[in-house]
């Protein structure tokens, strides 16, 4: 475990006990990945259009629920809409898929059941993607959402408590709207909750994003870097040690108290054990969370340690 973690007040490992299940999980995708679709560093316009047709971490169309509404919010941004019977608060929601795959319809049922199980109104927002769409056109389109319910949530769902969090670049795009709340519009406290899973917080890379190899599971030091490549095309190392696009960087002074969960088997370890050490440095509560055996992206796929963290998703997104 990094050293990063031992600075982190509150940090657990979690379910130790389904390591069988969770390593045995891990080994059966691996032996499975000659006839998944190869990412590698440019996936091709087949790649790409299968990824985004498929639901996340699998080989088929996911369902679309009638209970989600899509709509057109304020920057002509594209945003899906779940509202329970009773509302407490408004839960903004940016999905994963490296930036260039995933979208706001993308996992419906677990979001019904969010919005149902917390009161929570589920605001998921359908972001422009890399290619055709590379960075800042993310992260503005999130900013823009992020603004409209600041401004209209209490007349849209009857509250003004927001949150925000999201998955993997979801878990970027996250952070990287509250800072750009914070720093281009004087805006802290609305958000007040972060729930951030399994990011990736620099974009020039951590350690164990380096040291992570070509082992086959849902993201490795290869893919990673073509995601970035994608997203950011043009910068390099250095320009994305920026904090605008790797907030691992950024002054995190006035941010809300957060959630970070990863799992020890992931490229992104080190990225939320630093976000998480820097987070709670610059004043804001943090619970970290480190899942063993867990791979990235582990909450897609129909595991025991899937059931249980997003049990305390829901029970962290309730009480905050």
């Amino acid at each position: 475990m990094s050293r990063a973690a031992e600075t982190v007040e509150g940090m657990t490992i979690t379910d130790e006990d389904c390591l069988p299940e969770t390593l045995g999980f891990n080994e059966q995708f691996e032996a499975a990945a000659a006839s998944r679709p190869a990412r590698g560093q440019a996936p091709s316009a087949a790649t790409l259009a299968l990824l985004r047709r498929n639901r996340l971490g699998g080989d088929t169309p996911p369902v679309r629920l009638p209970h989600g509404q899509d709509r057109v919010v304020e920057g002509a941004v594209k945003v899906r809409v779940f509202v329970p019977d009773q509302v407490d608060g408004v839960y903004l929601h940016i999905h994963g898929g490296g930036w260039a795959f995933g979208s706001a319809d993308g996992q419906d049922e677990r979001l019904w059941r969010l919005a149902e199980q917390t009161r929570l109104a589920v605001v998921s927002v359908d972001y422009r993607l890399a290619p055709e769409h590379p960075f800042p056109a993310g992260p503005d389109d999130c900013e823009a959402a992020a603004r409209w319910l600041v401004k209209h949530a209490a007349a849209e769902f009857g509250t003004d408590r927001l949150l925000i969090g999201g998955e993997s670049a979801g878990a970027h795009l996250s952070v990287v709207t509250l800072l750009r709340l914070r720093d281009r519009h004087g805006i802290t406290g609305a958000f007040r909750a972060a729930h951030l899973l399994f990011g990736p917080y620099d974009l020039s890379m951590t350690p164990s994003q380096r040291r992570f190899g070509p082992r086959q599971l849902l993201s490795n030091t290869d893919t990673l870097r073509g995601g970035y490549e994608l997203f950011t095309p043009g910068m390099g190392e250095e320009q994305r040690r920026s904090p605008e696009v790797s907030p691992l960087f950024a002054d995190l002074a006035g941010l809300p108290p957060a959630r970070i969960v990863v799992g020890t088997e992931d490229p992104l370890l080190d990225d939320s054990l630093f976000l998480a050490a820097r987070w709670q440095a610059a004043g804001a509560p943090v619970q970290l969370g480190v899942v063993a055996g867990a791979m990235h992206g582990f909450t897609l796929f129909p595991l025991t340690i899937t059931e249980r963290e997003l049990r305390r998703e829901r029970g962290f997104l309730a009480s905050a």
